[in-house]
């Protein structure tokens, strides 16, 4: 039965190395790589993330509040991580054109085949912004499974702010692992 998820969120290059990167980023990047092939290795179902603009991203309501061009579609900063990628192998990918994914819950309940998967885990960038945004998603959508999000394979855009969405996110009763 296909109950358990690993939810990578947006390990894309302008997260890591581009025009948002971070240090912190840059230091997830082999444990998040390992997680998601322990992950798969488990029989969890791993669908990865991707924040996905259009070249007109400095004009929408997100752009006039964050005024960094970043994950454009189809550019170089829109690509996953290449470790990232090479761990994920086929696993299907969800573009977000904002924080949280709509489609998401959709996509898990329809790769459990009908029904509440039993766990949720997620890792990913920011901890602040998109894991959180997603995570509350997902135990607004689910609220029996566990959810949980995996401290270590996580960064935020400062460490302040990942440690302050942890608390938020264990506050809303996700696991942090």
């Amino acid at each position: 039965m296909r109950d358990r998820f690993l939810i990578v969120v947006d390990m894309q290059r302008d997260f890591i190395d581009g025009s948002l990167g971070t240090a912190e980023a840059r230091a997830i990047v082999p444990a998040a790589a390992e997680r998601v092939r322990a992950a798969r290795a488990e029989g969890y179902v791993v669908i990865a993330t991707l924040d996905t603009h259009g070249e007109d991203y400095l004009e929408t309501a997100e752009g006039k509040k964050l005024p960094v061009r970043h994950c454009v579609r189809d550019t170089e900063g829109w690509r996953l991580s290449p470790e990232i990628e090479d761990a994920l192998a086929d696993s299907p990918r969800v573009e977000k054109p904002t924080f949280g994914s709509v489609r998401l819950p959709e996509l898990i309940r329809e790769l459990a085949g009908g029904a509440e998967p039993r766990v949720i885990e997620l890792i990913g960038l920011c901890t602040d912004i998109c894991v959180v945004s997603n995570a509350l998603l997902l135990k607004a959508h689910f609220p029996e499974a566990e959810v949980a999000v995996r401290r270590g394979c996580c960064a935020g855009v400062t460490p302040e702010k990942h440690e302050a969405a942890l608390e938020t996110m264990a506050s809303c009763q996700i696991d942090i692992l």
